[in-house]
């Protein structure tokens, strides 16, 4: 830990100061022979890398608050209904740039993506085994690939500073935000890499990057660039580990050890009631009078959601449409008092009801072999242009699993019939998991329409598909950086 807080120091030092005499202090100065000198210090190199991606309330991007992407982005989406605050202004699609709550991922986080440039470049420059720079630097571009891909999803392209801007940060220089197709392949590349050279899913460790979740991370980029050939590709390539498979029970996925026993898992990142990496689901949905152990009650799923799902579909288990409060009151849809009154309470995981605190031992599950399923039945139909039996035995299979009657090809014919099915499964598969159904909607045209519908919502329009920047960014940017349209 202490070198951890030595490494975080040593980042603003070179990335924000200068010496008593003014004189620039580069970052090329730091002699790779000193620091990093072993594995002990790329490893806690690796670890900083880690850090930002964790679950955390004031510094962690993938945080189960409302300072969480899943949170937020999940309640722009007929998923989750907020009544006040920044949920409320997410669920209205009510966002502004002088709006924190939207404006905080890029301001918070970007400058995490220099930090990892500046890592991958100590580390080549470091004495230590080849072999050893490989498999950290791979770690690092996973990092990276994932929090630009997370920041592109909810902006669009942002500004990745090159290596020999941030070797001088004393000299200012307001950078554009990349183009699209820069944007793409920057991100791509990155995750390439570290495909490449990251440990396959049966060596990996548990919480650490793996082969399968580069290309899990990847198939959300091609997905979000209507890519198909490449999003078969991936899926096929994670297929044919022959290590993932669907859990028999989707409702244990989210039990106590849930994530550590299932060979579903892609990707979890560990929680504790220590805080290294914080769940708070618990605390943010169940209501302060839910016995035995209540939370905030922050924020609601929809009647609308609900609805949709069949009446049998175990995948809605955890949307608690009742409960009976401490004071033996029992609280449901015709008498929902204040807290179910826009839909049931959106549980997902166990709620752990011994816990200590606030927290949950409950790890943060954030891609599982399901997504690669559906993302690759989704990839067939619209890369031929109509849905075949070999995309609707793979929707099957996820429908099997959720205890559904399987569905025919001859009912979903068309091309449209066909992706509507797939976004139906993917929210009913993905709820309040890791925020990426709001990327679905966009990807099939139904952002705003649904806001409209479920929400109510006379805010919403098409600029709104991603998240505005902050004034305080833009006007930095000193007319290199612009503000996206509508805001």
């Amino acid at each position: 830990m202490k070198l951890y807080k030595f490494l975080l120091l040593l980042f603003i030092v070179l990335l924000n100061s200068c010496t008593k005499d003014l004189v620039t202090k580069y970052y090329s100065e730091i002699n790779p022979n000193i620091f990093p000198k072993n594995e002990s210090d790329i490893n806690a190199m690796v670890n900083a890398a880690y850090y930002p991606l964790r679950g955390a309330w004031y510094d962690g991007i993938f945080s189960t608050s409302e300072r969480g992407v899943m949170y937020l982005s999940d309640a722009t989406t007929e998923i989750l209904h907020g009544k006040y605050g920044d949920q409320n202004l997410a669920s209205l699609q009510n966002y502004k740039a002088t709006d924190g709550g939207f404006t905080r991922y890029y301001d918070d986080f970007y400058n995490k993506i220099s930090q990892m440039t500046l890592t991958i470049d100590l580390i080549n420059q470091s004495t230590v085994s080849d072999e050893l720079k490989k498999k950290a630097v791979a770690q690092v571009r996973c990092a990276r690939g994932l929090l630009a891909y997370t920041l592109f999803d909810l902006y669009g392209p942002i500004v990745v500073a090159p290596l020999e801007v941030l070797k001088q940060p004393l000299i200012e220089t307001p950078l554009a935000r990349l183009s699209k197709a820069d944007m793409v392949a920057f991100i791509e590349a990155d995750l390439v890499a570290a495909a490449n050279d990251l440990p396959a899913p049966s060596e990996s460790e548990y919480g650490r990057f793996n082969k399968a979740l580069a290309k899990m991370i990847d198939i959300r980029l091609q997905l979000h660039e209507k890519n198909w050939a490449k999003v078969k590709a991936l899926c096929d390539e994670i297929i044919a580990y022959n290590y993932y498979s669907l859990d028999a029970d989707y409702v244990a996925m989210w039990d106590l050890e849930g994530a550590k026993n299932s060979k579903e898992v892609i990707w979890a990142i560990p929680s504790d009631y220590a805080g290294t990496s914080e769940n708070q689901w618990q605390l943010m949905v169940l209501p302060a009078d839910f016995a035995p152990k209540g939370g905030w009650g922050t924020i609601s799923s929809t009647w609308w959601f609900y609805d949709h799902f069949e009446s049998n579909d175990v995948r809605k288990t955890m949307l608690l449409d009742h409960y009976t409060a401490t004071d033996g009151s029992t609280y449901n849809r015709t008498s929902p008092g204040n807290v179910l009154d826009w839909g049931p309470i959106p549980l997902k995981i166990n709620q752990d009801a011994d816990r200590t605190s606030g927290l949950t031992t409950v790890d943060i599950i954030m891609y599982r072999y399901a997504d690669v399923l559906l993302s690759k039945a989704e990839a067939i139909a619209n890369a031929g242009g109509a849905p075949t039996s070999e995309a609707m035995q793979l929707v099957n299979q996820i429908r099997t699993r959720a205890h559904l009657a399987n569905k025919q090809l001859a009912d979903y014919s068309s091309l449209s019939a066909f992706n509507d099915l797939i976004l139906l499964e993917r929210s009913h598969e993905f709820w309040s998991e890791n925020g990426q159904y709001r990327a679905d909607l966009i990807r099939h045209g139904k952002f705003t329409a649904r806001a409209i519908e479920v929400h109510g919502s006379t805010f919403a329009n098409e600029s709104k598909v991603v998240y505005p920047f902050s004034l305080k960014t833009v006007a930095e940017g000193k007319g290199k950086f612009l503000q996206n349209p509508g805001y």
